[in-house]
């Protein structure tokens, strides 16, 4: 998407509704362009993070035994980090790029889809539709990956939903700090990052807008998560 250079530091108005940033760039423009990016970034980590936790999760509570333990110790050694300090060091081994961004944000709510599932298919692994299942004569993988995974999806969906807006305010603090997405490129915690220091001088709009965007993606995600969890509460089906 083009940026429609225009004057520096334009503030908003009809031509440029957002106003322009220090190279003249449009900042509707941007912020357009960034939103394909920064949406796609969080939707991939939380399908990453459920699906790798989901199966990792379920596994563990369903068979128990030494992978249950050793699943728990590596748990608590991923706990044992703060998460953004975390990404932080990832990053700067792995390098910048944008697989590295989905993969090592992805890591930090895995410990928590991990437990949620886990939590699920213990708690239902007894109960009469998987004894039922049992007793046709399915396998163990069946019974977990046909009848407890989907019956414990929903709570599993539901945290997804709020972890979504803390990818999102994560991803936004990486490119602030320069970390993962190429510095300058049109990401919104990039751009906050390149209209900081115009703030004291009284543009705003450089940095208040993507910010602004990180807000309302944050705030969606939050909605969708009520949502869901009010047809829980309701008995709804999906």
């Amino acid at each position: 998407m083009a940026t429609n250079v225009g004057p520096i530091y334009d503030p908003p108005s009809l031509a440029h509704p957002f106003g322009t940033d220090r190279l003249g760039d449009d900042i509707l423009s941007r912020t357009m362009s960034a939103a394909t990016l920064d949406v796609s970034i969080t939707v991939a980590v939380v399908l990453l993070s459920v699906t790798v936790g989901t199966v990792w999760g379920s596994v563990a509570g369903f068979f128990g035994s030494w992978f249950d333990y050793l699943t728990m110790r590596i748990l608590e050694l991923l706990n044992a980090f703060p998460s953004l300090l975390l990404a932080m060091l990832v990053i700067a081994v792995a390098g910048p790029g944008l697989l590295n961004v989905v993969f090592v944000v992805a890591l930090l709510p895995l410990p928590d889809y991990v437990r949620l599932a886990r939590a699920e298919v213990r708690s239902k692994k007894n109960w009469q539709f998987a004894e039922a299942a049992k007793l046709v004569g399915r396998r163990p993988v069946g019974v977990l990956f046909a009848h407890l995974v989907p019956n414990s999806l929903r709570p599993l969906l539901t945290y997804a939903s709020v972890n979504a807006s803390q990818v999102a305010a994560t991803v936004g603090a990486l490119g602030f700090l320069g970390l993962g997405i190429q510095p300058g490129s049109a990401e919104w915690g990039s751009m906050i990052s390149r209209g900081q220091d115009a703030i004291l001088s009284g543009q705003w709009w450089v940095a208040g807008f993507p910010g602004l965007m990180i807000f309302l993606l944050a705030a969606a995600f939050h909605l969708i998560s009520d949502a869901i969890a009010d047809s829980r509460d309701q008995g709804g089906s999906w």
